[in-house]
């Protein structure tokens, strides 16, 4: 009926994208372009009075750069040069968002080359007890999670 309708409307339609707020804009830009094969799609300043509405703050100054994949799924980094950042000291099990997953090719190669770079890891790449994927978690330079994962020929 007329609920359902109404409901379709409202619908989510899709991730737009993941929001990384960044302290060392150059550091991060290098691991996800470098590292994650990341392109970026737009870089802009941003200030005034919209800004300062959406985000409940005043005299915002921020660098956000959308970058985007091949397949065009896009996440933002952000840089607030006007607001004190605290970095945090994640934990893989807090609760709320704490990680990005991403489907790779060769988890030992990129293994190999993360770590050649000095890339931090919780463990070398495993496979699951299913046999049907290898798996391994770093973190990217502002503590995010990063769960790389090969899909294994069954």
């Amino acid at each position: 009926g007329l609920k359902d309708i109404f409901h379709s409307f409202l619908m989510i339609k899709e991730i737009r994208h993941t929001g990384i707020v960044v302290d060392d804009l150059k550091k991060s830009l290098w691991f996800y372009k470098e590292k994650m094969g990341f392109k970026v799609f737009k870089r802009m300043d941003e200030s005034g009075h919209f800004i300062d509405k959406i985000l409940g703050m005043t005299n915002i100054m921020v660098t956000t750069v959308k970058m985007i994949l091949g397949n065009g799924q896009m996440i933002e980094l952000l840089d607030f040069s006007s607001h004190k950042k605290n970095i945090l000291q994640a934990s893989i099990n807090d609760i709320g968002p704490t990680h990005l997953a991403f489907t790779v090719n060769n988890i030992d190669e990129v293994y190999d080359d993360f770590l050649h770079d000095g890339v931090d890891f919780i463990s070398a790449p495993k496979v699951s007890e299913d046999g049907s994927v290898k798996v391994v978690f770093c973190k990217a330079p502002e503590g995010t999670y990063i769960e790389l994962v090969e899909l294994l020929k069954k």
